[in-house]
């Protein structure tokens, strides 16, 4: 069990499997939830054993073929991806903001001289 200033602990992250589950999770949510997973084998069992509880009953209801371990692994892979691009684009914001603010510095001491 993860807990403190290690990040999400496992109580907060069970809270948060539905959201998961339904795409309900902002960025910084979403993050968190990723690393706990990526750290915490009880938990990531907790999130295939709601996921497949969840997704299963309603396939069975809806009468569609499934494969949710499959489903799962995507989701999670498409998690990794987002946060992947959310982080190259915070990045790319900050280089832009350190340029600006350079260009800035520089016609203002162009000015003054």
């Amino acid at each position: 069990m993860l807990t403190g200033k290690e990040g999400m602990d496992c109580k907060e992250f069970e809270r948060l499997i539905p959201d998961f589950i339904g795409r309900k999770m902002d960025y910084p949510t979403l993050k968190s939830f990723s690393e706990h997973i990526g750290k915490c084998e009880d938990c990531k069992e907790e999130l295939v054993i709601q996921f497949l509880v969840s997704e299963g009953i309603q396939r069975l209801e809806d009468g569609n073929a499934f494969d949710l371990q499959s489903e799962l692994d995507a989701r999670l892979e498409e998690t990794r991806h987002r946060i992947k691009f959310h982080n190259w684009f915070l990045y790319v914001g900050f280089a832009l903001e350190v340029t600006a603010i350079g260009m800035l510095l520089g016609i203002v001491i162009w000015i003054l001289l």
